[in-house]
C-alpha cells in the first residue's frame, strides 16, 4: 500500500512540475518572443519574404496582423527569394492582392525576386526593383532522371506494385513512356498557364508582350521594367517613400519592420511555428535552392520550381 501511495505521489509531483513548466514557458513566450504592439500613431509596416518559398503560413499570419492594425496605413513587402512551391506562392499573391484593396501594398525587390517570388509580388499595387535585381523566371520546371542502365550494371533488380497506371510516373528506375511524358507536360503547362494569366491580369500585358515575358527567362530589374513586369526602378527607401505618398502620411511617420518570430532559443523552448514548416525547413536546409525532385524507392514528389540556372 505504501509503495502504491509513493507511486501516486510521484505521478502527482511530475504532473504538477509539468504544469508549472508550461505556465513558465507561456510567460517567457509572451515576454520574449511575441511582437510588440503596434504604435498608436499611423505608420507603415514592413514584411520580408526571404528564402525558398515552401510554406505561406507565417506570412499569412503577418498579413492578418497588419490588416487588424487600425493604425497601419500602408505595407512594404521586401522580397529576396528565388521562388519555390506554387501553392504557397499563389496564397501569398492572393493575400497581398486582398490586403491591397484596403491599404496600399508596395513591393520592394532586393537581390532576387524570381519565379514564385515574382508571383507573390504581382499582388502588390506597385513593384520596385533595383536595376540589378534578378527577377521574372516565369516558368515551371520538372527534372527527372533514369537510372535504369546504372542499376543494370550494378545487377540491382527493381519492381513496383501499383494501383493506377500513372501512380509511378517519373520513376527513376525505368524509361518514361510517351503517354507519361505527355501527362507530365500537360501538368506543367496548366501550372504555367495559371502563372501567365496572373501576370497578364496584373501587369496589363498584350498577348505578344506576355509571350515574350513568360518564356522562363530571368531578367534584370532594368529588363523587367522594359518588359512592364515592374513599375519603377528603385530600392527599399524608394518603396517606403511611395508607401508614405499613397497613404498620405508625413515623412515623420514611423516605419515598423515586422521581424520574423524565429530563433534558436524559441525553437528550443517552444518549437517551431508549425509541424509542417519545421519538417520542410529540415528538408530545404539540406538541399540546394534549385531542387526540382525528391525521389525514393517507392514514390516521388515534384516541387514546382523555376530556379535560376
Amino acid at each position: 500500500m505504501k509503495t502504491l501511495m509513493r507511486i501516486l505521489g510521484a505521478i502527482v509531483a511530475v504532473c504538477f512540475t509539468a504544469m508549472i513548466a508550461i505556465i513558465t514557458l507561456s510567460v517567457i513566450k509572451r515576454a520574449a518572443f511575441e511582437s510588440p504592439q503596434s504604435p498608436m500613431s499611423p505608420h507603415i509596416a514592413v514584411i520580408d519574404i526571404s528564402g525558398v518559398i515552401y510554406s505561406s503560413q507565417t506570412f499569412i499570419k503577418e498579413i492578418e496582423q497588419v490588416e487588424q492594425s487600425k493604425q497601419c496605413k500602408a505595407l512594404v513587402i521586401r522580397i529576396n527569394s528565388p521562388g519555390g512551391v506554387v501553392g504557397p506562392s499563389q496564397e501569398m499573391f492572393e493575400a497581398i492582392k486582398a490586403l491591397d484593396q484596403k491599404i496600399p501594398v508596395i513591393i520592394s525587390m532586393g537581390s532576387l525576386a524570381a519565379s514564385g517570388g515574382y508571383y507573390a509580388a504581382l499582388g502588390g499595387r506597385k513593384i520596385f526593383a533595383n536595376p540589378g535585381t534578378l527577377t521574372a523566371s516565369i516558368g515551371v520546371i520538372m527534372e527527372l532522371m533514369n537510372t535504369e542502365k546504372l542499376l543494370d550494371w550494378a545487377k540491382v533488380e527493381r519492381f513496383a506494385i501499383k494501383a493506377g497506371k500513372l501512380k509511378d510516373v517519373g520513376s527513376p528506375t525505368r524509361k518514361m513512356l510517351p503517354e507519361e511524358k505527355a501527362f507530365l507536360q500537360s501538368l506543367l503547362n496548366d501550372v504555367h498557364l495559371q502563372f501567365r494569366m496572373a501576370v497578364k491580369e496584373r501587369r496589363k500585358l498584350t498577348d505578344e508582350e506576355l509571350e515574350q515575358a513568360t518564356d522562363g527567362r530571368v531578367m534584370t530589374g532594368s529588363q523587367a521594367k522594359q518588359a512592364k513586369l515592374v513599375d519603377a526602378l528603385g530600392g527599399y527607401q524608394d518603396a517606403v517613400k511611395e508607401a508614405r505618398k499613397l497613404a498620405k502620411l508625413p515623412e515623420t511617420a514611423p516605419v515598423i519592420v515586422k521581424e520574423p518570430q524565429r530563433g534558436l532559443l524559441k525553437n528550443l523552448l517552444l518549437g517551431s511555428e508549425s509541424e509542417e514548416e519545421s519538417r520542410w525547413d529540415k528538408i530545404f536546409n539540406s538541399l540546394a535552392q534549385g531542387l526540382q525532385l525528391i525521389t525514393s524507392s517507392s514514390h516521388w514528389r515534384v516541387l514546382y520550381l523555376s530556379p535560376i540556372q
